[in-house]
């Protein structure tokens, strides 16, 4: 019998997958003033590209101009400028990668001044800490539900056209279709709320349309929390109906993440030790989810060995390891990995010494764009990069309020 490693390759429908490394989404904040891909980001994703993993998925597309996470948000809502997305794709799909398109509606996760207004399935506010962040939201009209989900659909047809080899719809970290599944912001009692097979409605109705649209051999995955870790949020009993179903359906892969940015667990925040010696975050879960369903899945946050990697894959847990961080700072992490020359990866504290600053964890996330942008502009990371030099080259170019504003 063949030893599962991360070099095995693997089949979805038409598509080859050269490895079962995956580097996993992160918010690139690199389009242009219309929301287009740019030249750095088409740079970045050839880097990664040219860095090996077998598939690429993209940081945040958003299905609707008017509905953006935060600034440099990418759009894809019409087929008017569709050549920048066939540069974007051609450059990510170069050396036999997979590069899929993550698609996304924000839901109330807009940043106060990004937006006119937030929506939600319900008018929910955020715990007040987080909430002076973001506007208020006001509750989805069902023509409006229905209107979003089109605009999910039209995007995956579009990503289609532009070239890239497939999509994965965002139903994690506390965005739109996350809101709809959590009993906690989702307080509808109509067909769109209430019981988990109501709250699940939307994101089936978001995959339908999708796969009528793209057609039955072009692959769709989706990214879904094992549990919310909220009080009354989205448990991993629901995250288990809700991935069984979608394995009925069709969908062709399904990445395990968990937490919101209420409860950012996505990011190693409160993990056990027991978890953390294992390295994946979500591997306890995904190993119970597999005894049960049969779509393939990516577990994505914590691996940091080639060891851990391996155990995983050859235990059945997971069928593809994600990757971030680690391909933020080392673009060619993938290959080395795949070549047995990778040390022992671990993740570094981004720390100023200013407490402030240091328990919000937000400079953490503005030092990992930093490096992206460097490889976006033809150049090389800097590992070493002071964290007192990139606050002060954050709030040089952004303004004091974007420590506070700056999120995955």
């Amino acid at each position: 019998m063949t030893v599962v490693t991360i070099n095995q390759p693997f089949w979805i429908k038409q598509a080859v997958f050269k490895n079962r490394l995956v580097k996993s989404a992160m918010s690139e904040a690199m389009a242009d003033k219309n929301h287009l891909p740019t030249d750095k980001l088409c740079t970045l994703y050839e880097a990664w590209a040219k860095g090996g993993s077998g598939l690429v998925i993209t940081g945040n597309v958003m299905v609707d101009a008017k509905a953006l996470g935060e600034p440099g948000n990418v759009v894809l809502d019409s087929a008017d400028h569709l050549a920048e997305f066939q540069t974007w794709a051609e450059a990510g799909t170069k050396h036999n990668t997979q590069l899929w398109m993550q698609i996304n509606h924000p839901g109330k996760q807009v940043i106060k001044g990004v937006a006119e207004e937030a929506v939600a399935p319900s008018a929910v506010p955020f715990e007040p800490a987080l909430q002076r962040f973001f506007p208020m939201c006001r509750a989805l009209e069902e023509s409006e539900i229905l209107e979003i989900i089109r605009k999910f659909a039209r995007t995956a047809e579009l990503a289609k056209q532009a070239g890239f080899t497939g999509i994965q719809i965002h139903a994690a970290h506390g965005y739109l279709i996350s809101q709809f599944l959590s009993p906690r912001h989702n307080e509808r009692t109509d067909q769109w709320g209430g019981p988990i097979e109501n709250r699940f409605r939307f994101l089936r109705e978001i995959y339908t349309a999708a796969r009528e649209k793209t057609g039955p051999d072009f692959p769709i995955g989706v990214k879904i929390n094992s549990s919310d870790f909220m009080k009354a949020g989205f448990s991993e009993e629901e995250s288990r109906y809700v991935i069984g179903e979608l394995d009925r359906l069709g969908v062709d892969l399904i990445e395990i993440s968990g937490g919101t940015y209420e409860r950012p667990e996505m990011t190693g925040k409160g993990v056990r030790a027991s978890t953390a010696e294992r390295e994946a975050y979500f591997l306890e879960y995904a190993e119970a989810l597999k005894q049960h369903a049969d779509v393939p899945l990516i577990v994505t946050g914590g691996f940091r060995t080639l060891h851990g990697m391996n155990e995983a894959l050859q235990k059945h847990a997971t069928d593809f390891i994600g990757l971030a961080r680690p391909l933020a700072v080392y673009p060619d992490y993938a290959n080395q990995l795949l070549l047995g020359r990778a040390s022992d990866f671990s993740i570094k504290s981004i720390k100023t010494g200013i407490g402030f600053i240091d328990s919000k964890g937000i400079l953490e996330l503005t030092w990992y764009a930093q490096q992206l942008h460097r490889l976006g502009s033809g150049g090389r990371t800097k590992p070493s990069f002071s964290p007192l030099l990139s606050l002060g080259l954050t709030v040089w170019k952004n303004g004091k309020g974007v420590l506070e504003q700056r999120r995955a």
